[in-house]
């Protein structure tokens, strides 16, 4: 009766379903009874919905269609590296600003004295390589194997940056000083630092300039221009006097600089030795839109020939000191520039006049030295790149037919396949050099050839005609020979040597004296005595002198 009891199951098991039941029946393994919330639950109900009511679910009404070229020419866009415009390789993510770039831009970005982001220009603090970004681009590649980079362009990346490696981007460098503009009265102008007395540069001007803070009333207003005397520093900005030894004056735009503000800075220095005004490194050159408008927006030709002054150790002062030396060998030399107004409001003060335009030119400003760079650029890559330093596949491109004028050339694929930079009539420099060597050819030689020198000669010849000529030239080649003229030396007696008449002498010199040699400008040589030729007889001698 107890073992019956104990096999019959409970009425709470019993209503809490067949597999709660079994579940109590083998071993009693459930402690506690179902959840409240699967009390109501019917025996045939399941969480699991039949097959033909999720049949509906899955269908869609509109299905979308994904355009395979589409797609990739949008992820090429995306994948562009922010400095060479290309798909990106071996892409390296700035932080914070989580620009990507190519491993090998950054490196050359870094190389060059790059010290921010290079797209944002913010601050960053490391440069980290992005495998989700490999992965996309690989993906990209393998889809469209058109895109990918060349394999030189490969190489020459992988050789710059090492994949996986962690960059650091430097910290900027301290600018330059602000200008020091008095903030009180500023519609006054105060004394330039030559003006006080007993000033630490040992040199007081002649024209001072009255202190506002003195007397108001003899002030000298801004409105009216410079003081007498003075101008305003083309760098700081600062008045300074004229005729210190500190001024100097840039013989290019006529602006004054006074030496003092900031050194190296407020100063027109020699043309040759000058530094250029924002263009200390080639990182700077990339950054420099002007460059770009130079070459017409080719930004491949610009690329070309920034990694060729990477490769060759150059940087933009080396040009300059060229394109200064181009400039220097034709005819007008800087003239041209000067005449296209090339030098006008570079700086924001009023310039001086010019005294005399056909004066030779001697001292630049930084502005200046600038302009002179970016004016002689292209010439001086058009002349750089027939040195042969370049591979064969850029050198050997055709010409483009409409040249400097093709519009498309700043698409990089046409780019690369054509040449833009043909040296012709465009080529202002090669214009100079020409009419230069036209000048020296129509003028002849520059220096004086010098007369013959009648020299007197023994007139007793062999009768012979072959021993006539080889005595002749004896003679002249005896000349060449001459030692150089000894004062000591005794001179040749001349009543010792048979003279034949005037008129027999000057027939000789006429036939001698286009075969003489010629001296320069020094004193004519005299000959040593030795024994004239002798005649083996008097007809013999007689003939001679009816030859002559």
């Amino acid at each position: 009766m107890e073992v019956a009891m104990l096999l019959q199951p409970s009425p709470e098991l019993s209503q809490a379903g067949p597999s709660t039941a079994e579940n109590a029946s083998s071993g009693n393994k459930l402690k506690r009874r179902a959840s409240s919330t699967f009390e109501d639950f019917e025996d045939n109900s399941s969480r699991k919905r039949p097959k033909e009511t999720m049949e509906g679910v899955n269908e869609t009404p509109d299905a979308v269609i994904i355009d395979g070229q589409a797609l990739a020419d949008e992820l090429d866009q995306e994948l562009q590296c922010g400095c060479c415009s290309a798909l990106v390789y071996r892409p390296v993510v700035v932080s914070p600003c989580q620009h990507f770039f190519c491993g090998s831009c950054i490196v050359l970005w870094i190389r060059n004295g790059g010290t921010h982001c290079p797209a944002c220009r913010g601050i960053s603090s490391s440069v980290t390589p992005s495998r989700a970004l490999q992965t996309i681009a690989d993906i990209l590649v393998r889809a469209a194997p058109s895109r990918a980079r060349t394999a030189n362009e490969r190489i020459q990346a992988d050789e710059i940056y090492k994949a996986g490696v962690v960059l650091r981007i430097p910290a900027p460098r301290q600018a330059s000083p602000e200008p020091s503009i008095p903030l009180n009265n500023t519609n006054l102008v105060h004394p330039c630092p030559h003006c006080v007395p007993g000033n630490q540069y040992d040199w007081r001007c002649p024209q001072p300039i009255v202190d506002p803070e003195l007397n108001p009333d003899g002030a000298w207003h801004t409105d009216e221009g410079s003081p007498p005397g003075h101008a305003y520093c083309g760098n700081c900005e600062s008045i300074l006097a004229l005729r210190a030894p500190s001024t100097t004056k840039c013989d290019f735009c006529q602006v004054s600089f006074c030496g003092i503000g900031i050194p190296g800075r407020c100063l027109a220095a020699p043309i040759i030795s000058q530094h250029l005004h924002g263009l200390a490194d080639i990182g700077d050159l990339i950054q420099c839109g002007e460059v770009y408008e130079i070459f017409d927006g080719n930004t491949y030709e610009v690329d070309i020939m920034l990694d060729y002054l990477q490769t060759q150790g150059l940087n933009p002062r080396h040009i300059y000191r060229e394109i200064v030396g181009m400039i220097s060998r034709t005819p007008r030399q800087f003239a041209p520039m000067i005449e296209s107004d090339l030098f006008i409001d570079v700086h924001g003060v009023t310039p001086g006049t010019d005294p005399d335009p056909s004066a030779p030119r001697n001292r630049i400003c930084r502005m200046c030295a600038t302009e002179v760079l970016l004016w002689g650029l292209r010439e001086w890559w058009i002349k750089e790149r027939k040195k042969g330093f370049l591979e064969d596949s850029i050198l050997k491109r055709p010409d483009c037919l409409e040249g400097s004028q093709c519009i498309r050339q700043k698409e990089h694929v046409h780019a690369r396949e054509f040449n833009h930079l043909i040296a012709g009539p465009e080529s202002s420099l090669a214009d100079e050099q020409a009419a230069e060597a036209e000048q020296q050819a129509q003028a002849g030689p520059s220096l004086p050839i010098p007369a013959a020198i009648p020299v007197a000669i023994p007139l007793l010849l062999p009768v012979d005609e072959a021993n006539a000529l080889d005595a002749l030239e004896n003679s002249l080649s005896d000349l060449h020979d001459l030692p150089d003229r000894d004062p000591e030396l005794e001179q040749p007696k001349m009543d010792q040597l048979p003279v034949a008449p005037v008129a027999r002498q000057s027939s000789i010199f006429k036939l001698l004296s286009p075969a003489m040699p010629s001296f320069g400008t020094s004193a004519p040589p005299t000959i040593p005595d030795r024994e004239p030729f002798a005649s083996t007889s008097q007809d013999a001698q007689a003939e001679v002198e009816a030859m002559i």
